[in-house]
């Protein structure tokens, strides 16, 4: 029995070079703290919404650069840039979600909710004095 590949990001039957399941989970487990909760938030998201089979392929093209981006150890900021690293990490992640907004749905920021809790403990609370 051939050894099982981790799933990777396909487009128009071609592999998205950069990103692929495994990677992101791996950058995810080294770096969450550092990159912290929004990061990783918006990150989730792209995530969740690439799994959603009412997404389009130039939709999940999309996630996939921007997730491809932020997994890759090469960016205009180095990661490891005190306070600075994540920022442009964050830009790209952003960009991506403007983009693609409405397939962040609910069911999306649940998923997000809930992963962010076990890798984090619960949402801090926000004080809206």
């Amino acid at each position: 029995m051939a050894a099982r590949r981790p799933p990777r990001a396909h487009f128009a039957g071609r592999s998205v070079p950069g990103y692929s399941d495994e990677r992101l989970r791996a950058k995810l487990a080294r770096h969450a703290l550092a990159a912290g909760r929004e990061v990783v938030e918006k990150a989730l998201w792209l995530y969740y919404a690439s799994r959603r089979p009412d997404v389009p392929r130039w939709a999940k093209l999309t996630i996939y650069a921007a997730l491809a981006y932020f997994i890759l150890p090469l960016d205009m900021i180095p990661d490891f840039t005190p306070l600075a690293g994540y920022s442009d990490d964050l830009g790209a992640l952003s960009a991506a979600l403007l983009t693609l907004a409405h397939y962040i749905d609910d069911e999306v920021k649940e998923k997000t909710r809930r992963r962010l809790q076990q890798w984090f403990g619960p949402a801090p609370a926000v004080n809206k004095d």
